[in-house]
């Protein structure tokens, strides 16, 4: 039987005030450190979740329907959690999960209810970087909670990186959960399984393939990322990471090769690159050029071209990214990367 709770509406404030008095928080948002203090920053664990821990779905991006999150809940149920609903959840605002304001009430609910233990946020899209800098993160930092989900979420675990060290899950959400558990295919399954394990403290380890583009090497550092563009829009920002002596993971998809060379140059010339102590590049599709604006370069070429200067290790074809064997990480923590001849190899410490 599935039990979906929902959050309840705060009946002492109702949502103007509510708004009112969450801009009035975000005033005083986090302390904004620099480079060499989140470089010192120890990676701060939310505490893992244990059966019966509860779980809140939510939508701070694009919108999901009701109906559409029920094989995710169930699994997750089934997993032992219990689920929290958040009320933007089959509210629709155009391509969003409701206005700016309902999405803000709802994470801010969620951040704030200490009964809630992890964030899993329903899809991606678009939409989280219009609430990030009203959200209070108070609460968040005395009582850290996994925050989990990847593509446009990844301006959460940029600004939660980057202001405070709380670690956060980087993989599939709701809308990646096959419909039908047991007639799924046994990557799509090994996926969905690796969010459980992140969530509960096992140890995680990946292995990638070969490359005749790969740098081998060894290393060992703070993982920070996720997706490309996103990354990208996020420069000079709040949220806007550091990436000195720390390993760097990128993906993408719906680019043309130009804009992920312009993407990569901006990294380059914004010294993301120079500094690494790794890069994995994960999944990156790219919309085939126009026949008339023929680019010329492969994303290996792109990317190869941008790191040639350096001597840090490089692997590609991680499984991450918006394909099926995306699997979860753990931004924030400490990993070991070594890329060898024959594959590579990325654990957590």
């Amino acid at each position: 039987m599935l039990l979906i709770l929902h959050l309840p509406i705060l009946a002492h404030m109702n949502r103007k005030k509510f708004i009112a008095a969450t801009a009035t928080l975000a005033a005083a948002p986090f302390l904004q450190l620099s480079a060499k203090e989140v470089s010192d920053i120890k990676a701060i664990i939310p505490p893992y979740l244990k059966k019966g821990d509860m779980i809140g779905i939510t939508a701070p991006a694009g919108y999901m329907t009701r109906e559409a999150i029920i094989p995710a809940a169930t699994l997750l149920q089934q997993w032992g959690f219990k689920i929290r609903v958040g009320y933007t959840i089959g509210k629709r605002n155009y391509t969003f999960g409701g206005t700016d304001s309902e999405r803000l009430e709802d994470l801010q609910l969620m951040l704030d209810d200490p009964q809630v233990k992890a964030i899993m946020c329903a899809r991606g899209g678009y939409g989280s970087v219009r609430l990030v800098d009203q959200l209070n993160w108070n609460k968040f930092k005395e009582n850290p909670k996994w925050i989990i989900g990847f593509s446009d979420i990844t301006v959460l675990h940029a600004h939660i990186h980057k202001n405070s060290g709380i670690a956060t899950i980087h993989s599939k959400m709701c809308n990646s959960f096959p419909d039908v558990w047991d007639s799924a295919s046994l990557l799509q399954k090994q996926t969905i399984e690796s969010i459980y394990k992140a969530l509960t403290g096992e140890k995680m380890e990946y292995k990638a393939p070969a490359s005749d583009y790969n740098r081998t090497g060894k290393a060992k550092g703070l993982l920070v990322g996720g997706n490309l563009k996103t990354l990208e829009s996020l420069a000079g920002s709040a949220s806007d990471i550091t990436t000195e002596g720390k390993l760097l993971f990128v993906e993408d998809t719906g680019e043309y090769l130009y804009s992920v060379d312009r993407m990569f140059w901006n990294l380059k010339r914004s010294h993301k690159l120079s500094g690494l102590a790794g890069l994995i590049v994960g999944g990156i599709k790219v919309k085939q050029d126009d026949p008339a604006e023929y680019f010329g370069q492969t994303i290996y070429d792109i990317i190869s071209e941008k790191v040639k200067e350096y001597n840090y290790p490089v692997c590609f074809d991680f499984p991450v990214g918006h394909q099926i064997d995306n699997f979860a990480l753990k931004c924030g923590t400490v990993h070991e990367l070594n890329v060898l001849q024959n594959g590579t190899t990325l654990a957590s410490v």
